[in-house]
């Protein structure tokens, strides 16, 4: 499960420097990026909880980050909307 948790931090990492490194035509594809970070948070938790939340601080790290990076896109998605 260790492993799966990794392989999915990994991912969504990778996820996020694609996504916040192409152009953003319209406000709707930074809302669906928001919608799937939101969905990883929730997995995340259904991780940790899976696990005891015994990982060693790092579930814990890894869902604070999540959850961090759902706020900034929050703030994004409202200032590309009032930006057009």
């Amino acid at each position: 499960m260790k492993k799966h948790l990794l392989l999915v931090s990994v991912a969504l990492c990778l996820f996020a420097g694609v996504a916040f490194s192409e152009e953003v035509r319209d406000w709707r594809e930074l809302r669906n990026v928001h919608v799937k970070v939101q969905q990883s948070i929730k997995e995340m938790e259904r991780a940790r909880a899976a696990n005891h939340y015994d990982m060693a601080g790092h579930g814990a790290k890894a869902e604070e980050l999540l959850r961090q990076v759902e706020h900034e896109l929050k703030e994004a998605l409202e200032a590309a909307k009032h930006a057009k």
